[in-house]
């Protein structure tokens, strides 16, 4: 098999062809396991943690899903370099140094203080891999989560240079989003950017699900106009360049179900304005059952939950 998974492939921002392997190796990964490894990091699809609950679906900003770090002597080379590709499996080959050097700036690089677990029996029925530490909660699922995006709720963010960034964010690997969002409220209309103006940002972890019919923050997509939409799609198509690409068609059809961008708002909070220059560092987009909950101020703190309804519950 060849160790160097997904390496390689920086000029295609497409699909390599590694993607389509993450859930064998995790699969690879499991078989490799031995009895005393399977103890501390593997569980049932539905277990409980007597704190934490539904241990799976568990999310946080900065949080070991099990004790043993992957560059640990708990695992073999073997294993750490599966965790490894399954790692570059589901980023997108042009965001692997991004993520990389956000790894290294936050955790002194991938391994040092990240974990996983694995819920389930890969080939055997539902299962799924959690990666999680400092500023990552990622996941591998192989579609056994109904109705979820990514296999449910994800966390990405980064303190490039120091916890209190500057106003510029410089350095952020994801501090491009944020200018793409902060476009999208540079062509609104003078009405339009008071509609979209939102006075207090909430706890930023919270990200549940409002459903429809519940009026959302910000302004409706409805009141924009068609150039504006056009741009928003763009926000969308950055947001989820990230990731490899089953996924992105995940989140696409997901919010397809709820009625696409048209069902959705975005909000921009004046309360958290690094700069005082009107280039938000906070803003969100949402729908019934999407939330893309940004978080600029101190550092980038992104979470993200998607699905196709809104009945899933939220573990943060």
């Amino acid at each position: 098999r060849d160790r160097g998974l997904g390496r390689g492939r920086d000029s295609d921002p497409g699909p390599g062809p590694g993607e389509k392997d993450a859930e064998s190796i995790v699969k690879l990964l499991f078989e490799n396991l031995k009895p005393e490894q399977k103890k501390q990091i593997c569980f049932e699809w539905d277990h409980q943690d007597k704190e934490r609950g539904l241990l799976r679906t568990r999310v946080a900003n900065n949080w070991q899903v099990t004790k043993p770090s992957i560059n640990s002597q708990f695992y073999t080379k073997d294993q750490r370099q599966m965790i490894r590709d399954i790692f570059e499996s589901i980023i997108s080959p042009g965001w692997q140094g991004k993520i990389d050097k956000q790894l290294q700036d936050d955790a002194g690089g991938f391994g040092k203080s990240q974990s996983i677990a694995i819920f389930g029996v890969p080939g055997e029925g539902k299962f799924e891999l959690v990666m999680t530490g400092r500023h990552m909660t990622l996941r591998v699922d192989g579609n056994s989560t109904n109705h979820m995006a990514f296999g449910g709720p994800i966390f990405y963010g980064h303190a490039a240079k120091d916890f209190y960034e500057d106003h510029r964010h410089r350095g952020n690997v994801f501090w491009e989003q944020a200018l793409a969002a902060n476009k999208v409220y540079q062509m609104l209309s003078g009405k339009q950017q008071k509609m979209a103006e939102v006075s207090k940002f909430p706890w930023e972890g919270d990200v549940g699900f409002k459903g429809k019919g519940t009026k959302l923050t910000g302004i409706p997509v409805t009141e924009m106009s068609s150039d504006q939409k056009e741009e928003l799609q763009r926000v969308l198509n950055k947001l989820i360049e990230p990731y490899r690409q089953s996924d992105r068609e995940e989140v696409i059809s997901c919010l397809k179900k709820q009625g696409g961008l048209d069902a959705c708002s975005m909000s921009f909070y004046t309360d958290h304005d690094m700069g005082k220059d009107k280039v938000w560092d906070n803003w969100r987009l949402e729908g019934p059952s999407f939330v893309w909950n940004y978080r600029g101020d101190p550092h980038v703190h992104v979470w993200v939950n998607v699905a196709d309804e809104a009945s899933v519950k939220l573990n943060a």
